[in-house]
């Protein structure tokens, strides 16, 4: 097996390849939730997710994050902060924005992450802006504008600001900030860093739970939802976010959160190829267009 080695080292460093396919789980993720209406609820979903995930975790690291508790005992409040707003907060604002407000609304609004991240990178960490970057940025929102409202521009005339729209906002600004986070993780192992954060994301995500619970909402998931379950607990949730936290570590926050306006484009794909949806002009285009605005933002490098 030692042959592998080198092949897994080589594919580790492939940050485009890694935020590609972090991009491509979440946008499975938006599937998922879809398919989990009537059949998991919302709270239940989020916390029993994060219960996949430590399970998952705790044979793979249970011995490396005992020797490494010294050390993540230091940065306790950082821990407990990006796992609870980055994790958990994030996603139960999501799915409670879609009880106020439109699937555009809240594929546009999440259009908003990479904005808000090189804004932050700039404000706190003096990165260095140029042209080519705010026009990729820019042809990357128009594309994802283009598939959200199904290049029916009269539909942005018809959109307003609503409660939903806020708690989605909200729920980006916690991201980006998880996002910008990520450059100052602390020297652990990055599934030790990881499986901190999922334990800080269950426990926080437990009083969620019970409130749905005591609101008569809970629905316990069914086969289907159990299906769901899984798929949100090992992939958007455990194998997508060290992908993601590995390419912020290659290429930083500004960079690598570009990438988050892939989600939308493989999100309506995906709906395509599972759901039946029908394959659109403006699919390819909006796709053309986020993949262009991601090369020419990275130019600047070249």
């Amino acid at each position: 097996m030692k042959f592998l080695q080198p092949l897994g080292q080589a594919f580790w460093s492939q940050a485009y390849l890694l935020l590609v396919l972090t991009a491509l789980m979440w946008g499975g993720n938006a599937i998922a939730g879809r398919l989990a209406v009537g059949h998991v609820s919302p709270m239940i979903l989020t916390c029993m997710r994060w219960v996949i995930v430590v399970m998952v975790t705790i044979p793979l690291v249970g011995r490396q994050t005992v020797a490494e508790w010294p050390k993540m005992k230091q940065h306790w409040r950082f821990i407990v902060l990006m796992g609870a707003f980055g994790f958990t907060a994030f996603n139960a604002l999501f799915y409670a924005a879609a009880h106020h407000t439109t699937a555009v609304n809240l594929t546009i609004f999440q259009g908003s992450i990479p904005v808000l991240v090189l804004l932050g990178s700039v404000l706190f960490f003096q990165t260095r802006v140029v042209p080519l970057q705010i026009l990729g940025m820019i042809v990357t929102i128009a594309g994802v504008v283009l598939i959200s409202v199904k290049a029916d521009l009269d539909i942005l005339k018809t959109l307003a600001l609503n409660f939903g729209d806020v708690l989605t906002l909200i729920a980006c600004v916690l991201y980006a900030a998880y996002t910008l986070g990520l450059r100052r993780r602390p020297a652990l192992p990055a599934l030790v860093f990881f499986a901190g954060l999922a334990f800080v994301a269950f426990v926080s995500s437990v009083p969620l739970l019970v409130m749905e619970v005591i609101n008569g909402t809970a629905r316990w998931p069914d086969m289907q939802g159990w299906l769901v379950l899984l798929y949100a607990g090992l992939m958007p949730s455990l194998v997508s976010q060290l992908f993601f936290m590995r390419g912020v570590e290659l290429i930083g926050p500004a960079r690598a959160g570009i990438f988050v306006n892939l989600v939308p484009v493989f999100g309506a794909l995906l709906a395509v190829v599972l759901l039946g949806e029908p394959f659109a002009f403006y699919h390819g285009l909006g796709l053309a267009l986020v993949l262009g605005g991601i090369w020419l933002a990275e130019q600047r490098r070249r």
